[in-house]
């Protein structure tokens, strides 16, 4: 039997916006990925469950330094929500735990329960997550039959739009911000419409800044490998697409030379009003990382990317 040749990883920087596939978890596609691209160092910027597929943005190199403000960002999803069975993971890989009949639901009914999962809400996650109790994920904790108390967070959802109803399920699309469980979202409003509900399909649409994302699958990446291996790096976006939505501030040589140091400079008191987190850029349009400027103007560096000193 012929062995498989063992991967030779090198140094790769930039950001991959992979369409996740059903069925796989978060950190299997970053790692086949990572593979077919043979990149030293790789993360990705939040779980998606194994059933929901869509954006997943994936860091590479230099990028893994971004990878957890892109975590913070708001996101956007469409999902539908099967009515009358409760499962234990809130979605249709668990197991049903309780069935109840659907009662008629008309568009104000609907309306009037998903009112209260809108704004600012207090939200507890499902046992079946990624959250650390006693440095364990609740997943592990739960799949050995313990009992979970799992915690309740603020989290924003800025909007629910119903995009189709029927007796036995609902379709809506979900704009919220870091954190937002939207198993949990299903599982209430199943509880405010007496019925209980699961996710029976989940898709995330966009994070930002990548509001109009480009995406590219995982079979057709591995097509590409397979014929022309040079193009895999096309997919790649530079690391500062990451860094968009923050405000660009381009520094002289000086400045370049000092902040790489780890010093701060003094910058106009006018460049900015008030503390901004901002994105650093050379005259040459190369970005160099993430710094702080603060009210007073001064210019502090947080977090560069490691040809900031070069």
């Amino acid at each position: 039997m012929t062995s498989r040749p063992k991967t030779i990883f090198r140094p790769l920087d930039g950001i991959l916006l992979l369409d996740k596939p059903q069925g796989l978890s978060s950190n299997r596609a970053l790692q086949q990925v990572r593979h077919l691209l043979r990149a030293e160092k790789g993360g990705h910027t939040g779980s998606l469950d194994p059933l929901a597929t869509g954006l997943l943005p994936l860091c590479f190199g230099e990028a893994t330094k971004i990878a957890g403000l892109l975590l913070g960002s708001a996101k956007a999803y469409e999902v539908t929500a099967m009515l009358g069975l409760t499962t234990d993971t809130d979605d249709a890989d668990g197991s049903v735990l309780l069935q109840r009949p659907v009662p008629a639901i008309d568009a104000a009914s609907l309306q009037a329960a998903l009112a209260p999962l809108t704004g600012r809400i207090q939200q507890r996650a499902p046992i079946y997550s990624a959250l650390k109790q006693g440095g364990e994920p609740l997943y592990a904790k739960a799949r050995r039959g313990e009992a979970i108390e799992a915690p309740v967070r603020e989290v924003e959802v800025q909007r629910i739009e119903i995009l189709a109803q029927a007796p036995q399920q609902v379709s809506l699309r979900v704009t919220c911000g870091s954190g937002t469980y939207i198993r949990s979202l299903v599982r209430d409003l199943g509880e405010t419409l007496g019925c209980g509900a699961h996710v029976s399909h989940l898709r995330r649409l966009w994070v930002e800044p990548f509001m109009q994302p480009r995406m590219v699958t995982l079979e057709a990446l591995q097509a590409l490998a397979m014929q022309d291996p040079a193009h895999l790096e096309d997919w790649l976006l530079p690391v500062e697409a990451g860094l968009s939505g923050f405000p660009r501030v381009e520094v002289s040589a000086d400045e370049q030379r000092r902040l790489g140091l780890g010093q701060s400079v003094q910058r106009p008191a006018g460049d900015l009003a008030g503390e901004h987190t901002v994105a650093l850029f050379t005259g040459q349009g190369r970005c160099m990382g993430l710094g702080r400027l603060d009210g007073n103007g001064s210019l502090q560096p947080q977090r560069l990317f490691r040809w900031a000193a070069s």
